[in-house]
């Protein structure tokens, strides 16, 4: 709490910045300070429908006021403290890069690692910095010695970047892909394991396994994949990109092997920053991507072998880090399942709507996806945008075509009862 406080007093000052008048800009962040103390003395249910104080904290973050962002999954903005801090680092930097980066800035990844682990539940020894999901997992994926003839399973509903990934292992290296084909939503756990377990032969080597499907937000039962897993020796890779800090869980909970995740989605951390997992026994196992003079060390560090990257964006990871423990794990959670819910009750009343997500709380949180009877996924997007200036996503993938909708804690009721209408009118047409 002491921590908490000091957050409150110093950190939120940089609030003051947002283009006001010093005296504006000091009582804007003291009372941003205290909307998240206040928060905080809520439990998750009540704080989730909250309008007031979620308004109050909206007021950190310097999106669009003419534009209502719908498409938090792909990229979130940052709140202003983490601006600042990108802000700061990169100045800093620039007074003399090859010292101030690397003899100074490069120095604070260590207690960065040490926040991220408590972050994760993990020990700082097992968690990576890098730059997205997609680099985190290409390292599992290229890391990992398999043979000839061994298998991966995988669904055709996971990432492109990934699958992309398994499918150029499988051109150089001759492993082999099995694939599933969910029809999603999903509301029945033993109906996906079982889907795994039945792809599974003596040459199946590894399982990877999507934590939240990003087209829909279907969530797959992580902990009971990762434990058959186990039970039948076989490599557990989770892709968590959608679900860190989106919701509350460590990552010990599931027990995968290896985890990945991108720090500019739901964590709100800058551009271009993400974070691996590797189960301590399995580091020195696994190839860095990019090798540095051990790559067999059991040394967590070996997948940091970047070169020159931006240490202003890395190091600003733990402003958004503080940004987000202020909020709180399960409060944040429960805020955006609140949110998905809400719009998703309301779209469903059209007779033409068709929602492709589930409300029940154990598979879906802050992403949704519905569709309109007879119109296309790329037409709705652009109609929200040009005649209800909305950012939605268009999705056509495999078993899916709809429109994918993202808010975040700074979407309120009044910009969902928006899109609602939108919605309406659209189907309407």
């Amino acid at each position: 709490m002491t921590n908490r406080r000091s957050f409150f007093r110093k950190s939120l000052g940089v609030a003051g910045a947002l283009s006001l008048s010093p005296l504006a800009g000091k009582a804007l962040a003291e009372d941003l300070s205290d909307a998240l103390r206040s928060l905080n003395r809520l439990s998750p249910s009540d704080a989730a429908t909250d309008e007031d104080l979620w308004a109050r904290i909206a007021q950190a973050y310097t999106v669009s006021p003419t534009l209502i962002n719908l498409n938090n999954g792909g990229v979130s903005p940052q709140p202003k403290v983490v601006q600042d801090a990108v802000d700061r680092y990169y100045h800093y930097s620039n007074e003399g890069p090859t010292y101030y980066m690397w003899g100074v800035l490069d120095r604070g990844r260590e207690p960065l690692r040490r926040k991220l682990a408590d972050l994760a539940g993990t020990s700082n020894e097992e968690v990576a910095v890098n730059r997205n999901t997609t680099e985190a997992l290409g390292t599992v994926t290229y890391g990992l010695t398999l043979s000839k003839g061994d298998e991966v399973i995988m669904t055709k509903q996971d990432y492109p970047n990934m699958i992309q990934a398994w499918k150029q292992k499988e051109l150089r290296d001759g492993i082999k892909i099995k694939w599933l084909n969910l029809e999603l939503p999903i509301e029945n756990d033993d109906t996906i394991v079982k889907a795994f377990t039945d792809a599974t032969t003596a040459r199946t080597r590894v399982w990877h396994i999507t934590h939240m499907i990003n087209w829909t937000g279907q969530i797959l039962p992580v902990k009971k994949l990762c434990d058959e897993a186990r039970k039948r020796n076989i490599i557990s890779i989770v892709d968590g990109a959608h679900t860190f800090a989106q919701m509350d869980f460590r990552i010990p909970d599931f027990n995968p092997d290896y985890f990945g995740t991108s720090l500019h989605k739901w964590l709100c951390a800058p551009f271009g920053t993400g974070m691996l997992y590797v189960k301590k026994e399995n580091i020195a196992g696994l190839w860095p991507l990019f090798p540095n003079d051990k790559p067999q060390s059991a040394d967590i560090r070996k997948f940091e072998t970047l070169g020159t990257r931006s240490f202003a964006q890395e190091q600003a990871i733990g402003q958004a880090i503080d940004f987000h423990n202020a909020i709180g794990n399960k409060r944040k959670e429960e805020r955006l399942r609140y949110l998905k819910n809400y719009w998703c009750e309301k779209v469903k009343q059209h007779p033409r709507v068709k929602l492709n997500v589930s409300l029940r709380p154990e598979y879906a949180c802050a992403l949704g996806n519905f569709s309109i009877d007879g119109i296309e996924p790329e037409t709705i997007s652009s109609r929200m945008m040009l005649e209800h200036q909305i950012i939605v996503t268009a999705i056509k993938w495999e078993n899916i075509s709809g429109v994918r909708i993202t808010p975040h804690v700074y979407t309120s009721l009044k910009d969902l009862d928006r899109f609602v209408e939108a919605v309406h009118k659209i189907a309407a047409s």
